[in-house]
């Protein structure tokens, strides 16, 4: 369950929330707590949802449209 909240940036980076919520699923995953790496259990599909939310967010800060729009989503 994510846990990110837009008020809460700690690093002020844009996506760090994102990366923070990918961060703690994939280390509470069965996939990492059975011994595998985290980089293994992502090529797995594990946590697909917030992986791709990270995809999307840091794709954003490069899409010129976004400078005005602001970023999309999460």
């Amino acid at each position: 369950m994510p846990k990110y909240y837009e008020d809460k940036v700690e690093d002020g980076h844009p996506c760090a929330g994102v990366k923070e919520d990918l961060k703690n699923c994939l280390l509470e995953s069965a996939c990492v707590l059975e011994g595998k790496t985290p980089k293994e259990c992502l090529r797995e599909g594990h946590c697909k949802a917030l992986q791709v939310t990270f995809f999307e967010c840091k794709r954003s800060i490069l899409d010129n449209r976004a400078r005005f729009r602001g970023r999309k989503g999460y």
